[in-house]
């Protein structure tokens, strides 16, 4: 079964607009994006394909995905409009 993407405006739909609006007027928040949504797919990748990996290394890809999303939700809470 394949696990479904974790895009920032499903993740938290009453922040989408903000999410939207930070996408453009911040190259910060879209780098930080993108990353997340690099991260994401990789870690997808590895577990629809059951590909091996070592724990720390899948427990690492987790954390850093876990904390752009932080780093995502807060600038968007903060810019809510």
């Amino acid at each position: 079964m394949a696990n479904p993407s974790r895009t920032l405006e499903t993740e938290f739909p009453d922040l989408a607009d903000s999410i939207r609006h930070l996408i453009q007027d911040s190259i910060q928040f879209k780098t930080d994006r993108d990353n997340y949504h690099k991260l994401d797919k990789a870690i997808r990748g590895l577990e629809e394909r059951g590909i091996t990996t070592d724990d720390d290394h899948f427990k690492e890809l987790k954390t850093q995905r876990a904390r752009l999303k932080d780093t995502l939700y807060q600038q968007a809470r903060k810019h809510r409009h």
